[in-house]
């Protein structure tokens, strides 16, 4: 937006002068031009005022400065210049504690030149200043907005997957080691990121989370059979039989091992690895053939939840951090705190919430924010937190 000037003088051509010098400077501000103080307040009371030019004498017992001091109400930041010919009368400590900046005298040769010097020198010092306090301004509404928004990005991603990864690994299990005789089993996840970084998680029969193993899934038994691409047995196992491959530390001294790949998604390898039945048959694996491909989808519900809530979050704090490191970067746009959030949320493939819609939430979420305070935002969350219960009672 650009800059907004006020000139008060109650002399009609002293008044019309300072507008023309203004308008014809080619500086694209805004100029307003009155005769009086009534006046100028109704300008401000519309329009934030960023700098005045004030008449030290406007009559009726008005001065420049009791102005000043009306004015200061309405901008806070306003800067000020007095055009007059009694600049002794002025006290210079008072003056600048409420703004004024410069003195332009009319007994002396006041010309074109001299008026917009001035001028010119207070819109130098006014605009940085003010693009700061608004940068400053819109960053910390957009944190405070999007801090009140966390509770109900966390109720709704919940609220896009109702099967938690921890159900649907046990509904699994739950499912084969009746099928099978298995006593025991696990689920290996490896998720490679798009910077190429891996990570791996390892899920009891209960669906809770075991040690993260330090083999490498390359050198993995899970890694073996991803590359055989069906599920295979392995009866009177023993560790020496293991041959190039690392053991986990739930793979040691087992007596029997059947394993299959869940083809769940790109970038994510699962396999289910069960143990230690005197003897797996065929006919186990074709169960387990059969579950992988059922179960793949009850775990890929599982693993989308469980990558939204950290997709969302992620690009969350992503933007809260840009917010800040841009407050202290004058020529960077705010868009950059925007920008970061989008990149966030489209950093997955196998989202189940897109930017579009993630921004949506939070653009919706801050305007009840601002609107109506925090009240309304955890109202909000405890409608949503209903729902998923209400919803997760129906399905089960």
């Amino acid at each position: 937006m650009s800059e907004t000037v006020l000139i008060v003088d109650d002399e009609d051509s002293v008044r019309r002068t300072f507008q023309e010098w203004l308008t014809s400077a080619g500086w694209g501000v805004r100029v307003f031009a009155v005769a009086d103080a009534e006046a100028a307040l109704l300008i401000a009371n519309e329009n934030p005022i960023d700098l005045a030019v004030l008449d030290w004498n406007l009559g009726s017992g008005s001065d420049g400065l009791r102005l000043l001091e009306d004015l200061v109400v309405f901008t806070p930041d306003i800067v000020a210049i007095l055009v007059t010919g009694f600049a002794h009368q002025a006290t210079p400590l008072d003056a600048l504690r409420m703004g004024v900046r410069d003195y332009l005298d009319k007994n002396q040769d006041l010309n074109r030149d001299a008026f917009l010097a001035a001028v010119r020198k207070q819109l130098d010092r006014i605009i940085p200043a003010k693009r700061q306090r608004e940068l400053n301004t819109s960053l910390g509404a957009f944190r405070e907005s999007v801090e009140k928004v966390l509770p109900l990005v966390r109720a709704s991603a919940a609220l896009n997957d109702p099967v938690p990864l921890p159900d649907a690994v046990r509904s699994l299990f739950r499912f084969l080691l009746r099928g099978t005789g298995a006593t025991e089993g696990v689920l290996i996840v490896r998720h490679v990121a798009a910077d190429n970084t891996e990570t791996m998680t390892v899920y009891d029969a209960a669906g809770q989370l075991l040690p993260r193993p330090t083999v490498p899934f390359s050198r993995s038994l899970a890694a073996s059979v991803v590359s055989m691409q069906e599920p295979c047995v392995m009866n009177d196992f023993a560790d020496s039989s293991a041959g190039s491959m690392e053991l986990m530390p739930f793979e040691q001294n087992r007596k029997s091992i059947l394993a299959a790949q869940l083809r769940v998604g790109p970038g994510v390898q699962v396999v289910l690895e069960m143990f230690d039945k005197p003897v797996f048959t065929d006919a186990d694996r074709r169960m387990t053939a059969v579950a992988a491909e059922l179960g793949a989808e009850l775990l890929r519900q599982g693993l989308a939840e469980k990558q939204t809530h950290r997709l969302l979050f992620d690009a969350v704090e992503s933007a809260l951090q840009a917010s800040r490191e841009v407050s202290s970067m004058l020529t960077t746009p705010p868009d950059a705190v925007m920008e970061s959030l989008r990149t966030g949320l489209d950093a997955s493939a196998n989202s189940v919430i897109d930017s579009a819609t993630g921004l949506e939430l939070l653009e919706a979420v801050r305007v009840l924010a601002v609107r109506h305070g925090p009240d309304a935002v955890r109202h909000c969350t405890t409608l949503v937190t209903s729902l998923k219960q209400l919803l997760d009672g129906l399905s089960g």
